[in-house]
């Protein structure tokens, strides 16, 4: 009986262990098909999206697609800037080299906000702005979560 119950344990772990590497391939495929991706098409994409959900006009169509075209190429630059050369081994950035990467970024960000604010509408900047912290929630709920298990596991030794 006990070794029927090993092997099922076994079976049921090695079963669990297997999905999740499923899962991060998916990621690297998704975020290769990305990086494939040129910046016209991003912008394409995007700013559809932004119409779709915003309920843009034809003139601001054009306009949030022209800023998040020049988004788009100036990340592109960046990103094949700091791409190693062939046969060179990627190296992480200093800190002084970090800062100044986050700086710029941050920089960017607050100029599109600037751009977005003087194209759309105050309703529809509202939900623009409503929709951008997604990320930051998602990440927000899995910590949450993890903290939670953490204080079950704490509570029960």
């Amino acid at each position: 009986m006990k070794k029927v119950l090993v092997i099922a344990l076994a079976l049921f772990t090695i079963n669990g262990m297997a999905q999740k590497k499923k899962q991060t391939k998916d990621k690297k495929d998704r975020s290769e098909l990305r990086a494939q991706m040129t910046p016209n098409d991003i912008a394409d994409l995007k700013s559809k999206n932004l119409t779709l959900k915003l309920d843009l006009t034809d003139g601001q169509q054009q306009k949030v697609h022209k800023l998040i075209l020049d988004n788009a190429t100036d990340r592109q630059h960046l990103r094949d800037k700091n791409k190693p050369k062939e046969g060179e081994k990627r190296e992480k950035p200093s800190q002084q080299e970090m800062v100044k990467r986050q700086n710029e970024r941050l920089d960017a960000q607050i100029e599109m906000k600037r751009e977005m604010k003087s194209i759309l509408t105050e309703e529809q900047y509202a939900k623009f702005e409503k929709m951008t912290p997604r990320k930051n929630k998602k990440r927000g709920v899995r910590a949450h979560k993890r903290d939670r298990n953490h204080d079950k596991q704490r509570t029960k030794k």
